[in-house]
C-alpha cells in the first residue's frame, strides 16, 4: 500500500545491487530535501528515540497527509526523506493502514541499520502513526 513515489524507490533498490549503493542513494534523498528551517526545529517536533538529531513538521490539509523533517545525520535525512516519499499525499485514514516497516523491510533496510538507527527509524514511524491517529 506504498505511494507511486514509494514504489520509485524500490525499483531504483532493485537495479544497485551494492548496498553501499544502495546507503548513497538513501543520502542523496535527505540531500535532495529541503532543510526544515530553525523556526520549526522545536521540541514539539523533535522526536525522542534517535541517536541523531530528528525533527518532523507533519501537516494535515484537506484529510491529505503530509510532513517535513530534517535531522543532523546524513543518513537519517535520508531516511526521512525516504518515509516522505511512503506518506506524503496520502490521505489520513491512509497513512495509519500503511505497514512501514513491511514497506522498509522491501528495500532491505532493516537488514542493514544499526540498531540505534533503526530504532530511530521505528520513532520516527510511531511519530507519523500517533500525528495520524490523532486527526
Amino acid at each position: 500500500m506504498a505511494t507511486d513515489s514509494f514504489e520509485e524507490i524500490v525499483e531504483d533498490f532493485e537495479f544497485l545491487e551494492d548496498w553501499e549503493d544502495r546507503y548513497r542513494y538513501v543520502i542523496e534523498q535527505g540531500k535532495a530535501m529541503e532543510p526544515l528551517p530553525d523556526a520549526l526545529k522545536v521540541p514539539a517536533t523533535k522526536v525522542d528515540g534517535c541517536a541523531s538529531q530528528v525533527w518532523l513538521h507533519p501537516q494535515i490539509e484537506n484529510g491529505v497527509f503530509r510532513f517535513d523533517g530534517d535531522s543532523d545525520a546524513m543518513i537519517v535525512k535520508g531516511l526521512i526523506a525516504v518515509l516522505r516519499r511512503l506518506y506524503n499525499g496520502l490521505p489520513v485514514a491512509q497513512v495509519r493502514a500503511v505497514d512501514a516497516r513491511a514497506e522498509m523491510a522491501r528495500l532491505g533496510l532493516n537488514d542493514h541499520l544499526s540498531a540505534q538507527r533503526s530504532n530511530g527509524l521505528r520513532a520516527m514511524i510511531e511519530r507519523i502513526q500517533l500525528v495520524a491517529a490523532a486527526a
